[in-house]
């Protein structure tokens, strides 16, 4: 049985890449599981914005059509960027402190002013985004930052 061996033509994606790859494929995914019936309870109930909508993702998180279009153009954006590993680690490192604002701003918002929570959040959502803040930021420090890493960048393959 022959060996594997990579072929020297194909590019290979760092890991940083994969990881933002990653995170936008699951967000795209989201965004379009919030428009499917079944997988968000009370669809019928979605609104475009604010509170008033009371439909959930997996019957936890509170949706909007805003709420998922942010999903996939968030999602959009990761598979857009991640063709180039500093414009990966840039949408990693980003996008993790809009999702830590995201976070304050579901925190320090009173759910009931319609006017002000208009995404809508609710405590799934708010921890939900902690989580994802946590996620990448820490990816966007520690991937790539070992022999994967200083090959792309020997390779001149880390430009913007």
């Amino acid at each position: 049985m022959a060996a594997l061996v990579p072929d020297p033509k194909r590019v290979r994606r760092s890991h940083v890449q994969l990881g933002a790859a990653g995170f936008g494929v699951v967000f795209v995914l989201v965004g379009i599981a919030g428009f499917i019936p079944g997988i968000t309870s009370h669809y019928m109930d979605m609104a475009v914005a604010g509170t008033g909508s009371t439909a959930k993702l997996l019957g936890i998180f509170q949706i909007s059509v805003l709420h998922n279009l942010v999903h996939l153009l968030f999602g959009v954006a990761g598979l857009l960027l991640s063709a180039t590993p500093l414009r990966a680690v840039r949408y990693l490192l980003i996008g993790g402190i809009v999702y830590g604002v995201v976070f304050f701003y579901g925190m320090s918002v009173p759910y009931d002013i319609p006017g002000a929570n208009f995404i809508p959040l609710n405590a799934a959502d708010n921890a939900l985004h902690i989580a994802l803040a946590g996620a990448m930021i820490t990816a966007s420090l520690v991937l790539d930052r070992g022999p994967t890493w200083t090959a792309v960048l020997s390779e001149g393959r880390a430009e913007l």
